[in-house]
């Protein structure tokens, strides 16, 4: 729902953006503070016009385009120390970016301290800014201010305004309104350029809740397993019985819950906390986004997801040392609130051995996300986990109704194994496709699904028993439901084995041209991925094209300067797609859009396609290496690509669809998300037609 509000939202705010494009220009103007001595203040001050936020002074590698101000300064002034930022932006993570950024809103102050040696002199100020707001960015802007200083000896705290300059004619654009302010005023602004933003998609909106809601699921799963559930009327009946009456063993039960999302909670929050501290503003979101982006974390959370699932089936037990739990024991015997804090804490560290491995899928699951969401995520789920304690306490007859102890509850451990091992090639995916290993393909990502929840199947029907199960002398109604449910989904997995789409889980399994073979087709789905017969204008292979594919057989290039040129050879329009090998929406876009007849068919017919992949790991020749205009050397493919879209359209989601046409020109507004065909239909012939135009 919240991604087809944003889809409908997009044009709306494109359009109000057009309109209202006077004021969506950022404004600086300049002041000068006397300090002490020959020690001056030169304080900068940007006005952001509402909605947009700028980005602070970061620095973020492979982010956003941080405010970046550089004084020169001139004969008789020296610069001390850096530049300051007065105001203080607001911190988060953002999940496009993933890592945590600072952003201004309405205002921004900067400042540089220098010392004046002369009567006069003057100070060069080069500032470059982005804005933004939420859904879509302006390019990156520039301006170079000049600010005077006169010596002001024997005034220690007085303020005056300094004449500023723009030096930049392109960027300083004031509206009539704010010319009339600076002529009234006596301060000169220069404003950012007038251009209308591109709607960005809000690729992996609502991946939050998602993770909210899965983290909850967990949390009752936890309580089923035979570690947790006995305990439940144990604890509860324990606080009922208590001094006080059952007023107070309420409150007790309460603060007993309390204390169990507090153990679960905590301690990720204080890892957060200490590391931002210790390690600046960024450290956290940087160490968020290797863990979601490099082939170690990856692989590492595969062989965790493998360990818990062995452990669930029995293999072995993963628990506290005994020493820890003995002591905490002893201590929940004390009263008041202290004894009731180490009796979670027992709970906590007995039922370790069935709530680690879910706690660690948890977590692992969350890293890749926004940069609260462990926090968020462990709250959920140490919620739903307490919650029946405090229920109960307040409604002691419920406890009769809860079906007793029993080998059911290893059988719940069990199922919990085995979707572990469905969840956890995931990871292994992603670090696959990043970085090319063809490990992993899409047939045999399937195939492991398919025994893994074929297996599932055979437990659920009793045909297939673990060391801790007990004997099942007949099967229940609630078993064979589950059964029919694994069944049916592994039947709906087969027909991939042989090229079939499977929309339902297109964003989750590998590409499909990573299959060997497709039925209908000649040679592999891979090679018929790979631009056969298509040649660059040069007529040399496309680059890229060993590694990288196009789904459903088209062909195309994954160099923009390649595809270019061939479009300018055959007179044709291009289809840029940005897009990543993680990208979900656009695994999703490709298979449910793409896959239309008439969709196919335009692109073929109509277009030449750039795929331009943002994640890839893939490092060029240094003679390709791109440098940014913070300065940071670009040498990968993927860095390249996303530097690019968001300097040119302004854009840093995927997907994201650019027709463009002669001379480098955008021939209609570009798209983003959407699975309506129709729409995506229209968008393309829509582009045909303005490339017709242009002859």
């Amino acid at each position: 729902m919240y991604k087809l509000f944003r889809t409908l939202l997009l044009p709306v705010a494109a359009l109000f953006a057009f309109t209202a494009a006077t004021a969506q220009n950022v404004s600086w103007k300049s002041s000068v503070e006397h300090l002490e001595g020959d020690v001056y203040r030169i304080v900068l001050e940007a006005s952001i016009p509402a909605p947009y936020h700028m980005y602070d002074m970061g620095p973020y590698e492979g982010g956003p385009n941080a405010t970046a101000i550089v004084f020169t300064p001139g004969d008789g002034v020296t610069l001390e120390g850096g530049v300051e930022q007065l105001s203080t932006p607001e911190r988060h993570y953002d999940k496009t970016f993933e890592m945590e950024i600072g952003t201004f809103a309405g205002k921004a102050r900067f400042a540089q301290q220098v010392k004046l040696a002369a009567a006069k002199a003057t100070v060069k100020a080069a500032i470059e800014w982005m804005i933004c707001d939420e859904v879509s960015c302006m390019p990156p802007d520039d301006t170079e201010l000049t600010v005077e200083l006169t010596a002001r000896p024997g005034t220690a705290a007085a303020n005056s305004t300094a004449a500023v300059s723009p030096n930049n004619d392109s960027s300083a654009k004031d509206t009539p309104a704010e010319a009339a302010a600076d002529t009234a005023s006596g301060t000169a602004e220069t404003t950012a350029a007038e251009i209308v933003p591109a709607p960005q998609d809000a690729a992996g909106g609502g991946t939050l809740w998602a993770l909210i809601i899965e983290a909850i699921l967990w949390g009752f799963a936890a309580l089923l397993t035979p570690c947790v559930f006995p305990m439940v009327p144990m604890t509860v009946s324990f606080f009922m019985k208590g001094e006080g009456g059952p007023a107070r063993g309420r409150f007790r039960a309460a603060m007993y819950g309390f204390f169990i999302v507090a153990l679960y909670t905590l301690p990720i929050a204080a890892i957060i906390v200490i590391t931002r501290i210790l390690g600046g503003d960024t450290v956290t979101a940087d160490i968020f986004n290797w863990l979601a982006t490099h082939w170690l974390p990856n692989i590492l959370f595969f062989l965790v997801f493998m360990v818990f699932a062995a452990s669930f089936f029995g293999a072995f037990e993963i628990t506290m040392p005994s020493w820890m739990v003995n002591k905490t024991d002893a201590k929940a015997d004390s009263k008041g609130l202290a004894g009731i804090f180490f009796m979670a804490l027992t709970l906590v560290l007995v039922s370790f051995s069935c709530t680690g491995p879910i706690v660690g899928s948890v977590l692992i699951k969350s890293t890749s996300g926004e940069f609260w969401s462990p926090i968020v995520t462990m709250l959920a789920f140490s919620v739903a986990f307490a919650l029946p304690f405090t229920i109960f306490a307040f409604f002691p007859s419920m406890l009769k109704k809860l079906p007793k102890s029993g080998g059911w509850l290893n059988s719940v451990k069990v199922v919990l194994g085995f979707i572990e091992v469905a969840l956890g090639m995931k990871f292994l995916s992603v670090a696959d496709q990043t970085y090319h290993w063809g490990l992993l393909d899409r047939e045999i990502y399937l195939a492991v699904w398919i025994v893994t929840f074929s297996l599932l199947g055979l437990y659920l029907l009793g045909k297939i028993k673990f060391a801790h199960d007990s004997d099942m002398p007949y099967l229940g109604v609630g078993r064979l439901a589950l059964a029919i449910i694994t069944f049916s989904f592994v039947i709906y997995l087969i027909p991939g084995m042989w090229g079939a789409p499977l929309k339902g889980l297109s964003g989750y399994l590998p590409p499909l041209h990573t299959q060997d073979f497709v039925i209908g087709q000649v040679g592999s789905a891979a090679a018929s991925g790979e631009p056969g017969m298509l040649l660059t204008a040069d007529g040399k292979k496309p680059k890229h094209s060993d590694f990288l594919h196009l789904p459903h057989g088209l062909e195309g290039f994954f160099d923009l300067q390649e595809a270019e040129a061939y479009a300018a050879k055959v007179d044709k329009p291009l289809f840029i797609d940005f897009t990543g090998h993680g990208c979900v929406n656009c695994r999703e876009m490709e298979a449910r859009v793409w896959s239309d007849p008439q969709v196919l068919d335009i692109l073929r017919r109509d277009y030449v396609i750039a795929a331009l992949y943002s994640d890839d790991k893939k490092v060029l020749p240094e003679n390709e290496w791109v440098t940014a205009d913070s300065g940071k050397v670009l040498k990968s493919l993927g860095k390249i690509n996303s530097y690019y879209a968001l300097k040119t359209y302004g854009v840093n989601a995927q997907p994201y669809y650019v027709l463009q046409g002669r001379d480098g020109k955008t021939l209609v507004p570009p798209r983003g998300y959407d699975l309506n065909v129709e729409n995506f239909v229209q968008f393309l012939r829509s582009g045909v037609e303005a490339y017709k135009k242009q002859q």
